[in-house]
């Protein structure tokens, strides 16, 4: 790789909260406190600690409830954001030349995905989300390389990124992109493997992974999510809107949705 790469956003892996809720225990104890405020009332004596966690204690479930309640509030503070965000940014889900887009150029529908080939929710939806692209051919589909889990001297997001827009190069996008989301130990030889695998030709690959058009896509990517807040992966949007949830299922859903 060449020294110009591009330096990733912070990383932070998202997956689908609806089917996932998990919330940092300080968010969790702002809900407890809450939920303390709104029973204070029908709480009567000194103990009001201590009632408290007897309440707790004998209904356990309730904690559940609220760490779903603040997880769904949190997410939805996080699309509403994405998407004004987007709507006064639109460049950043534009496509530049070199990037993977597949589908009609003026198609009434466009779904536009940030990801990362380590990302492990990334990998569960991959054969859910290629199936999708083939079962809709009237809808564009456009690929954004947003490498941003390597750590310290590790390269291998940020190498197959380069790797599968040399790929792309090849018109060979495609079927390297389903290989390196299928690859549990990703690594660099890995990838190598997978490129001659394809069919891809190895000089004409290193050419574009070392290249600087290269790095001025990867940079232009990290620069548009890092504009409007986007530092997780996947995501998604269907004619510029964040769905609701990564689900291959909603994402089904909101594509038949945006097409009327």
């Amino acid at each position: 790789m060449t020294d110009d790469a591009p330096t990733p956003p912070e990383p932070t892996v998202r997956t689908d909260w609806t089917r996932h809720p998990r919330l940092p225990l300080a968010a969790l104890a702002v809900g407890v406190l809450a939920l303390g405020t709104a029973v204070a009332p029908y709480l009567s004596g000194q103990d009001f600690d201590g009632r408290v966690r007897a309440y707790l204690l004998a209904n356990p479930q309730v904690l559940q409830e609220v760490s779903l309640a603040l997880q769904n509030q949190e997410n939805t503070n996080r699309i509403t954001a994405l998407n004004d965000a987007v709507a006064a940014n639109p460049s950043v889900l534009a496509v530049t030349e070199g990037e993977p887009a597949f589908g009609p150029a003026d198609a009434r529908v466009t779904v536009v995905q940030f990801f990362d080939y380590q990302c492990p929710y990334c990998k569960t939806v991959a054969p859910a989300y290629l199936a999708l692209i083939q079962a809709n051919p009237d809808v564009r589909f456009v690929f954004k390389e947003l490498p941003i889990l390597d750590r310290g001297d590790e390269i291998t997001s940020q190498y197959a990124a380069r790797a599968a827009l040399a790929a792309q190069a090849q018109g060979r996008y495609l079927p390297v992109h389903e290989a390196l989301m299928a690859e549990a130990a990703l690594s660099v030889e890995a990838v190598d493997r997978i490129l001659a695998a394809n069919g891809v030709d190895p000089a004409a690959a290193r050419a574009v992974i070392e290249g600087p058009q290269t790095s001025r896509i990867l940079a232009d990517i990290y620069a548009g999510a890092g504009s409007v807040g986007l530092n997780g992966t996947p995501t998604f949007f269907i004619n510029g809107k964040v769905p609701a949830s990564n689900s291959p299922e909603d994402l089904a859903a909101a594509i038949a949705a945006a097409r009327g």
